[in-house]
């Protein structure tokens, strides 16, 4: 069929009187212009078909999976496929009479076809990225990294059998030739290998997960990718940080998932004591202090235990450094203690307790060490700053001060 459509063409241009040899090429190059035609229509048509066929009944599926398959442009690109065969198939027998350029046009169509293949592949890749990225699995252990190094590997090698192809030779002695040029190709692709090793390194290691809370530098915020060559840092102030992924095995940084998992988030903060408002508790003082409530019975079984040391050790208490005594700043802690014990936004299964720090040019640090129930970062900061408002305005209340430069 083909042969009688060229055999047309060249007798109507014969008629023309161009000659034979100039109305061959003309009918040839007419021909293969009406293939390079009817390939496009027929991509256009199955693409047609498939969008009111294939593509509805993915649409108005249930299922999600399938819908990655046009996401990812698998079927569009199988698409591609099928004109180029088309035209690789037909060629020879289009330029019947130019064999050396239908050789030439073949092997320019084959080598679209093994790009095609490539794209296909790389399409199939990323879709079984997404399938696992719908898995929690995914933020434990992301395969960004190795994605990206499959395709690589992929487009190298597509691009050592298309070498091969061109000079009809085999891909082992293409590699041998490329083998003189390793220093360089290690040059030029050393913070991909970095990076390749850093990404496993912290895969194996589970040092890195997507969604953690990293400080690096002056990065500080949430992991929202990890490349084979980069981590995507979020911001707290919405800014993008880039950070490369060997950078994070061969220096330090902290994660703070341990604090996530766990049942609660740290408090560590102090409030400095001026020393001169420090002093022992006269009887009217611990009159007044008893009224406070949270440590009533505090004072109570103090005194007691006190009275009975003493008098067990024939103290004379005339002088108040004689025996033990209470302190304005030993009660004030042991009201913070019960104020903590009674406070419902903290965790009382983890540590907790107020420690004096040692004394400083600025007082002496009262330190609070607790943990609050919520971890999450504007709650935690109102627990937090509710606390220490209920400190700083009652120190007065037990005699102190808390300490200012002026």
């Amino acid at each position: 069929m083909i042969e009688k459509y060229i055999a047309i063409l060249k007798n109507l241009i014969l008629k023309m009187r161009l000659g034979e040899d100039l109305s061959a090429i003309i009918a040839e190059s007419v021909s293969t212009l009406s293939l390079l035609i009817l390939s496009i229509g027929i991509f256009f048509l199955i693409k047609f078909i498939l969008k009111k066929t294939v593509y509805k009944i993915i649409q108005l599926s249930t299922n999600k999976y399938d819908d990655l398959l046009i996401k990812n442009k698998v079927i569009g690109r199988m698409c591609l496929l099928i004109p180029a065969l088309i035209t690789g198939a037909l060629l020879s027998r289009v330029l019947p009479d130019f064999p050396e350029t239908a050789a030439f046009l073949t092997k320019a169509v084959n080598i679209f076809e093994i790009i095609i293949c490539t794209m296909i592949l790389s399409a199939f890749v990323s879709t079984g990225e997404d399938l696992y990225n719908m898995h929690e699995m995914s933020k434990i252990k992301p395969i960004t990294g190795l994605v990206q190094v499959s395709k690589i590997v992929l487009y190298i090698l597509t691009v050592l059998v298309i070498i091969a192809y061109v000079l009809g030779t085999k891909i082992g002695n293409v590699l041998i030739s490329l083998g003189t040029m390793s220093a360089i190709i290690i040059l030029v692709f050393q913070d991909t290998i970095k990076g390749f090793v850093g990404g496993i390194q912290l895969s194996v290691n589970d040092m890195l997960r997507i969604g953690d809370w990293i400080v690096v530098g002056p990065a500080d915020g949430t992991v929202q990718e990890i490349n084979l060559t980069t981590v995507k840092v979020q911001n707290w102030d919405n800014t993008i940080s880039t950070i490369p992924t060997y950078n994070l095995v061969s220096n330090p940084f902290t994660n703070w998932r341990g604090m996530s998992e766990s049942g609660g988030r740290r408090i560590a903060r102090s409030v400095n004591i001026d020393v001169n408002t420090i002093r022992y508790c006269t009887p009217e003082m611990l009159e007044k202090y008893k009224q406070y409530s949270l440590v009533k019975d505090y004072i109570t079984l103090r005194e007691e235990d006190i009275l009975e040391y003493n008098k067990a050790n024939n103290i004379d208490t005339s002088q108040v450094l004689n025996g033990r005594q209470q302190t304005n700043l030993g009660i004030f802690r042991a009201y913070i203690k019960a104020y903590l014990n009674n406070n419902p936004k903290l965790n009382h299964n983890l540590t907790m307790m107020v420690r004096q720090l040692q004394p400083t040019e600025f007082g002496v640090p009262l330190q609070i060490y607790a943990f609050s129930s919520d971890k999450q970062w504007v709650n935690y900061e109102e627990i937090q700053s509710d606390i220490f408002d209920h400190i700083i305005s009652a120190a007065p209340m037990f005699d102190l001060k808390i300490y200012q430069k002026h």
